[in-house]
Order: C-alpha cells, then sequence, then structure tokens
C-alpha cells in the first residue's frame, strides 16, 4: 500500500474554500496520497397496510401531496395532511432535472431508498430471528415477513439511505442563513424506479435541497430499508434494493462528475458487482478534473465480501475515507481487541484524510500515520441510526469551509452526530443545522483572527 506525501492541508481543503479563508498554522497536515497505480488521473406520517403481498403506505397508492410541504422540510415535523392525488396529476413529471449550477460543490453516487422505521422490542427481533445492530439485504419475500409481523404498527418514512442522509445534512449545514458563507450546491444521482416511492424520494430530496439528477428507471421498482430500532437505540436494518441496485455510467453522469468539487461514493454500491466499473470510471474522471474523492465504508459485512474491490479505490482514489471503528478494522484485517487509534493510523498510510467514529468513545481523525481524538460531546441516545452519516456531513462541511483546523473539523462532526444521535429520526432539522453552521463560523473566525496576530488557538468552539 502506498504511503502518503507530504502536500499541506490548505493546498487541498483551500481549493475549494468558498469564500476563501486564511490557512491556519496548525500542526496537523492533510497529505495527498501516492497512488498504488500510476495513472492520469421532513418525511411525512402515515399508517401502513397490506394490498395484497405488497406493503404499501396507503398515501402512496395513487401518489400523494404533502399538503403543508410548504411549512416544514423536517422529517421529524412535516405532520402532512396526505391526500391523494387528482387523476390527470399522477403522471406529473417529477423525474426532469433542474438545469443546474456550472459547478456542484458535492455529487454523491449512492442508493437511493426511501425507509420505513419503527421502534421493536428485543424480543421481535429473536421471534423474527434478526440480529441485533445488523444490516441485511433482503429479497421481496424476507421483506414481506417482516412487514407482516409489524401488521398495526406505525411507520415513519423518508428519503432515506446511508449517501442521501449525509447530503441532506450537508445542505442544511451549507443552507444556513446565520453565516456569510455562499450556499452549498448539493446533487446526488443513483437509481429510482418510476413508481410512486420514486417520486416520493426525488420530492423529498428536492426538498430539502439536494438535486436528484438520475432519472426513473422505467417500470422499475424504488429500493426500501425498514429500520428496526430497540429501547437501547441501536438499529437492525433489513434493505429490499430494487432497482437501487443499478448504476450506469453514462455521458448525462460523465458530465456532472467534471463539474463536482467532491465526489462522495457510497460504500453500500460495492457489494452490487456491475457498479464497480461504474464506480471506478466516476473516481478515474472525478481524478482528472481535480475532484476530491470521498468513500464511505457502510458496512462492515459490505468491505468483507467486497474486500478486493474496496481497496482497489479507497488506496488508487481516494482523498478521504469514511468508517467506524468495526469496519476500520475490517480494512486493516485486524482483530475486535484492536483499537480503533491503531486502525485510523494504519489507514492513513493509504488515505491522506481517514475518519473513524466509534460511538461513546468519540472519534478518530487519521493523517500521515498519526490518529486526532476527538472527543465525545455529551449526548443521551435515543436513536443511533445516522450518527456516522451526520458524522460525515460535518467533515465534509468543514473542509468545504476551507478549515485546515482538523480537531476543529473534527469536533463539530460529532456535534452533529451528537444531535441526531439525540432524536428520533435520521435527519439534521434545519433549526441545528443553523445553530451548528453559526457556531463553526464563529470558530472559524476566532482561528482566522489568532492567525493574523500570531497567537496559538485552542479547537473548544
Amino acid at each position: 500500500m502506498a504511503l502518503a506525501s507530504s502536500s499541506t492541508a490548505s493546498r487541498i481543503l483551500h481549493r475549494f474554500s468558498s469564500p476563501p479563508l486564511s490557512p491556519s498554522s496548525s500542526s496537523s497536515s492533510l497529505p495527498r496520497a501516492r497512488r498504488r497505480v500510476a495513472r492520469p488521473r421532513g418525511y411525512s406520517r402515515f399508517a401502513v397496510r397490506w394490498e395484497g403481498r405488497l406493503v404499501v403506505p396507503i398515501a402512496l397508492l395513487g401518489g400523494f401531496e404533502d399538503a403543508d410541504a410548504a411549512e416544514s422540510d423536517d422529517e421529524e415535523d412535516a405532520h402532512g395532511v396526505l391526500r391523494p392525488l387528482e387523476g390527470e396529476d399522477v403522471n406529473l413529471d417529477l423525474h426532469a432535472p433542474p438545469s443546474g449550477p456550472e459547478r456542484w460543490d458535492v455529487l454523491g453516487l449512492g442508493q437511493a431508498m426511501v425507509d420505513f422505521s419503527g421502534m421493536v422490542d428485543e424480543e421481535f427481533l429473536e421471534r423474527l430471528g434478526l440480529e441485533k445492530g445488523t444490516r441485511k439485504v433482503v429479497n421481496h419475500e424476507e421483506r414481506g415477513r417482516v412487514l407482516r409481523a409489524m401488521d398495526g404498527c406505525s411507520y415513519k418514512a423518508a428519503a432515506g439511505g446511508s449517501l442521501s442522509n449525509s447530503l441532506v445534512a450537508l445542505s442544511r449545514l451549507g443552507s444556513s442563513r446565520s453565516t456569510r458563507y455562499p450556499k452549498l450546491r448539493i446533487a446526488m444521482a443513483g437509481s429510482v424506479g418510476s413508481d410512486p416511492l420514486g417520486s416520493f424520494y426525488r420530492a423529498k430530496l428536492h426538498r430539502a435541497n439536494v438535486h436528484f439528477l438520475s432519472k426513473p428507471v422505467k417500470d422499475g421498482t424504488t429500493g426500501t430499508v425498514i429500520v428496526l430500532t430497540t429501547p437501547d437505540a441501536q438499529r437492525t436494518m433489513l434493505a429490499y434494493q430494487g432497482t437501487s441496485s443499478t448504476l450506469s455510467y453514462d455521458s448525462d453522469l460523465a458530465s456532472i462528475v467534471s463539474k463536482s468539487n467532491v465526489l462522495i461514493v457510497e460504500g453500500y454500491l460495492f457489494e452490487l458487482p456491475h457498479t464497480i466499473k461504474a464506480i471506478k470510471q466516476a473516481c478515474e474522471d472525478a481524478h482528472k478534473n481535480g475532484s476530491l474523492i470521498a468513500v464511505t465504508a457502510s458496512d462492515m459485512s459490505c468491505i468483507k465480501r467486497c474486500y478486493n474491490d474496496f481497496w482497489d479505490i479507497v488506496a488508487n482514489y481516494a482523498d478521504i475515507l469514511f468508517a467506524n471503528a468495526n469496519e476500520a478494522r475490517a480494512f486493516c484485517e485486524l482483530s475486535s481487541t484492536d483499537s480503533p487509534m491503531s486502525a485510523a493510523r494504519y489507514l492513513s498510510h493509504s488515505v491522506p484524510l481517514v475518519s473513524v467514529t466509534d460511538g461513546v468513545h468519540g472519534s478518530y481523525i487519521g493523517v500521515k500515520g498519526e490518529a486526532i481524538y476527538i472527543p465525545p460531546p455529551p449526548c443521551v441516545p435515543v436513536d443511533t441510526c445516522g450518527a456516522g452519516d451526520a458524522y460525515a456531513s460535518g467533515i465534509l462541511y468543514g473542509i468545504l469551509r476551507g478549515s485546515s483546523d482538523l480537531k476543529g473539523i473534527g469536533l463539530l462532526a460529532s456535534r452533529v452526530a451528537a444531535v441526531v444521535v439525540g432524536q428520533q429520526g435520521t435527519r439534521l432539522r434545519v433549526q441545528d443545522a443553523d445553530r451548528l453552521a453559526e457556531s463553526f463560523a464563529l470558530h472559524l473566525d476566532n482561528l482566522e483572527f489568532c492567525s493574523d496576530v500570531g497567537t496559538d488557538h485552542v479547537s473548544n468552539f
């Protein structure tokens, strides 16, 4: 595996800062990795019921709209009064992507899934033979078996998926009106069907200022994830992929990649063998155009199944790697007794910046063989689903705002994650995003002032 080179944090991070900020005198620097291979380079609440063998939201049987959509974009606050669309509205074209900007700040490639989440007890999991805290890919019949067991329960529905959670949080941080920064331009490419769930997914992302740029798959079915959360805040996930297992790298997507400052690749895509070629082409084009490339590990079992493909992309293209402790150890083939700090240090010899989260124990940012410890903020966990996604959004936000203070970026990321863990639902609320973005802006102002006057600065915002 390649060793990192010695270019500085400001050279990489300042490239995408908006507006430009003066680099700090931080002792932590972000290197550019030498490549192994030389090459040119708000949900709506509604009950669900059975229609034959398919469980579908009542409101989705003929399409729907959220009657109070203009009032709230937050998952937790959108108590929408859902009504069926009129017959002529069912064919309303929600797919045509809007004309985008000259460049996107961030483009994400990932699985587009609608989340159905609910609270269950551990006896429910045992009765169905589900291992708590795991993620499993299921077929149509397995999904139906779980949903039948939950018949009569209420669900929360959201335009979910790990990547979209990160992109929505990043968009809300980047759209804060409490800072002087221009709005971040966020986009996603993936695969949804031409079914009502696909329209629901696209509409929800659009309301969160995340532009979903891929056209729907004709006659395709949109993927779903059942998220079962137990009282100890652990979540068990069952993914039904539908058409989300398809990612084609065509000329349209290539054009979008060429206009993106940061490309994020969701790790769940790696478990779909026919997507590896598309991932590699996207990373190749992004690298040629000088974009930063981030990869999310997503799931430990996914890493083990796709180990060689992950390392091919991570070691040859990635500038940033997001992983939790177990995923980082899986990358390094370390035992469960090895510390996440060791994994962060090991991985940072091949990837310029490595982010490793370790739950209540904090997190680490690995750089050039060293690891910066980020202490966890106070938090009473309610639902751990989406914690890592939120953390990743904080890291990316700090980078996009031009900070080279890795400790400060890590503290921001941990605070974003703590806010999400302390609520029911995976999405960062708008008001929380405003507060966090404003706090970080003040931190950067203080950092710049200290740099100008030649005094040391401590990351304690």
